[in-house]
């Protein structure tokens, strides 16, 4: 009981934000953070509504050299060092859709910056217990992340379920009509060959 106590408050402390938009056709999205060069930043991604679940990620370096570049994607997670210091620029292009808007669930992460090193060993053995904490954190957050992303795709797939048990009610709907129709059509047609025609 302890133990998940705990865990709920540092998931709790830990900034992990998501964010949903809305990428309409023939436009694309961006995002910029700022971070120093050897940080580690990831972007996890995924496409709620809209067409055939796909869009064009792009992620661009301060120099404006292409760090990542992804078409037609349905969902990802990409993580990489920054090359450099600067703006690292987040891209969300809906160019392949005419008429569908896109709805895109997507986290943005940025590490801790690089540590130097120190010679005190006893700043060593707090700096390990800090990277240790770190990563705990980390992985928290990946599993913060990982339960946002099932929460799409939960609702991604009973939306597909809903329309789908939709279409089956009308489908059987339907078939009992045209099953009324053909019976009363052979009541019709059995009767009329019964009937006895005289002639005046």
């Amino acid at each position: 009981m302890f133990s998940v106590l705990i865990t709920f408050l540092i998931t709790q402390l830990i900034p992990a934000y998501s964010y949903f938009i809305n990428v309409e056709p023939k436009k694309e999205i961006c995002f910029y953070d700022t971070a120093v060069s050897g940080t580690k930043m990831s972007l996890t991604f995924e496409v709620a509504e809209g067409g055939f679940l796909d869009i064009d990620v792009r992620i661009s370096g301060p120099e404006g050299k292409t760090v990542y570049k992804g078409s037609r994607e349905s969902s990802g997670k990409y993580a990489f060092s920054a090359y450099m210091d600067g703006d690292y620029k987040y891209c969300f292009g809906n160019a392949m859709s005419k008429m569908t808007s896109k709805v895109v669930k997507f986290n943005m992460d940025i590490g801790e910056k690089p540590k130097q090193e120190s010679g005190d060993t006893l700043d060593q053995d707090h700096d390990k217990l800090a990277e240790q904490l770190e990563q705990l954190s980390g992985q928290l957050v990946a599993v913060k992340h990982d339960q946002e992303y099932m929460e799409v795709r939960d609702r991604t797939h009973s939306m597909i379920n809903g329309s789908t048990n939709q279409r089956v009610v009308w489908w059987a709907f339907f078939e009992a009509l045209v099953l009324l129709a053909m019976s009363l059509g052979q009541v019709y047609y059995l009767k009329r060959f019964f009937e006895v025609r005289r002639v005046v």
